[in-house]
């Protein structure tokens, strides 16, 4: 049994819409988080080794970070046609989407949030103007970033915008683009279960 590690309202969050997405059969289990605002603290059942989530436990295989976890489940998962696999066109770009969400996205998100700013910070991950006209020359052009197919890096790439829509930039095909990722099933079930549990 495939296990997941979730606390609800969290970036975790996104992990439980791709779960729905996929129809995979993944346990849930709810632990707590320390919070921005000092409420919660590390859940000592959470086998995550900076009690952080998500955490994807499979057998012997642990996952942790976003990206990976939705690569290793839409490889896994295959059938939900949410990833291209190894050797199908746009696994590239595929990749590159999600490591580009991990390694400049959340970081360029979080300083734009906190207002801090350097140089070396903008050298190594950008500014979010650059964050933008990334996804604008993508996204000008096509629905979705791998072209007319909805993914998982669509899922993990809008999902700061939809939980956070006043840093969504102001570009009608990334506005266009968030409204079509947040209005799918899945992620409105997500919506109300988290409504439920704030």
């Amino acid at each position: 049994m495939i296990t997941l590690y979730h606390s609800p309202n969290s970036r975790s969050s996104s992990i439980t819409t791709l779960i729905d997405e996929l129809g995979a059969d993944v346990e849930i289990r709810e632990v707590s988080i320390p919070r921005h605002d000092g409420t919660g603290g590390p859940d000592p059942v959470n086998p995550h080794p900076e009690k952080k989530v998500p955490y994807l436990v499979d057998g012997t295989e642990e996952v942790r970070e976003r990206g990976a976890i939705a690569l290793y489940l839409t490889d896994k998962f295959p059938e939900a046609g949410l990833g291209p696999i190894e050797g199908e066109q746009g696994r590239a770009a595929y990749l590159s989407w999600l490591f580009y969400y991990q390694g400049v996205m959340e970081p360029v998100l979080v300083l734009h949030w906190t207002k801090l700013s350097h140089p070396a910070f903008e050298a190594t991950f950008r500014d979010f103007g650059a964050m933008a006209e990334r996804l604008a020359e993508c996204l000008d052009k096509q629905p979705y970033l791998l072209g007319d197919r909805y993914s998982a890096a669509d899922l993990l790439c809008s999902s700061p915008f939809i939980w956070m829509p006043e840093f969504t930039p102001d570009n009608q095909a990334i506005r266009d683009w968030v409204a079509r990722c947040r209005e799918r099933p899945a992620a409105q079930r997500t919506a109300v279960r988290e409504e439920v549990a704030a």
